[in-house]
């Protein structure tokens, strides 16, 4: 049971106690930013709780009487005590940050475009970010979500699906109007392909994608090789040749019109998908669940390409 019979509102007692330290309702209607009149009705609705006279009030003056000098030398540390409670409170939360991990593909092309949004949304809670390939610094202890390729099952953790592994080749606009050609997939296969560099043994590359299409080619020509996804990407992006785009992580920039499908619709899908994990001991609190709230609305409003 709630003993709360005796408490008067507490902003009875915040317009009691500026009404002290000022001087004057007009003194405390500037400090607490509220209008005099509303000061002098809730110090007298603190007069009546208490059923006491808590100011001698004068012609154009008041002064403190003796039980509100009491009462305020009685309140004022407890008051203290409740602001200095609630600026700690204020304080944890505020420096409490969520460390989501995730792959460099996911974390520039994925995450970085969205995450302008959500600091808006949410400007009391702060994102700190993990980029890295390594399975093992995404999955580290003080990650407390994480976004990794792969088939969903992950020991010690959730894992809900984000998106699927659609794949299929993206070049400029300028490359494609120079080379139209390229619509053709064996003739594709004899241009400037962009290549990663993975440790991933299962990562879709070229001859991968060609074989998946029925078509064998025992020597590409690879113009350039990156070691991370992203800057195959911006290489794609910039002319250099025609890359292997992955749906979902680059779907913003073919609709800005940064890149085109030469082939259209042709698309490998694999069984593979990006996951979001969580590990199952930890403890739930609420910013991880914003977060996590909102990486899986962004996936429910996500494009759906042809299943397996």
């Amino acid at each position: 049971m709630i003993k709360n019979n005796y408490l008067p509102p507490l902003d009875y007692l915040l317009a009691f106690e500026a009404t002290v330290e000022s001087g004057s309702f007009s003194g405390a209607s500037k400090a607490l930013n509220i209008s005099e009149t509303a000061i002098s009705r809730k110090v007298k609705l603190l007069e009546h709780h208490y059923k006491l006279n808590l100011f001698i009030r004068g012609h154009r003056s008041i002064q403190i009487s003796p039980h509100g000098q009491q009462l305020f030398d009685e309140i004022s540390p407890v008051l203290e005590q409740l602001r200095a409670l609630s600026e700690n409170r204020f304080k944890d939360a505020k420096a409490q940050a969520i460390t989501l991990a995730a792959t460099n593909s996911v974390a520039g092309l994925w995450l970085m475009p969205r995450l302008p949004l959500f600091n808006a949304d949410n400007q009391e809670l702060r994102i700190k970010l993990v980029s890295s390939d390594s399975d093992e610094e995404c999955l580290a202890e003080d990650i407390n979500l994480s976004i990794l390729r792969g088939d969903g099952y992950w020991a010690g953790y959730s894992a809900q699906l984000l998106f699927g592994e659609t794949i299929f080749p993206v070049c400029s606009p300028e490359y494609f109007e120079k080379h139209p050609e390229i619509a053709d997939l064996s003739v594709m296969a004899q241009h400037s392909l962009i290549g990663v560099a993975s440790t991933h043994t299962e990562w879709m590359n070229w001859h991968t994608w060609l074989s998946r299409n029925e078509l064998y080619v025992s020597k590409l020509d690879q113009t350039v090789l990156f070691n991370t996804y992203p800057l195959s990407i911006d290489a794609a992006v910039n002319g250099l040749g025609i890359a292997l785009g992955w749906g979902h992580l680059l779907d913003h920039l073919v609709d800005q019109g940064k890149l085109v499908r030469p082939l259209g619709d042709i698309s490998v899908r694999t069984e593979y998908g990006y996951y979001l994990l969580k590990p199952e001991k930890a403890s739930s609190f609420s910013q991880r669940d914003v977060v996590e709230n909102w990486l899986l609305e962004l996936s429910a409003s996500r494009r759906r390409y042809e299943p397996l």
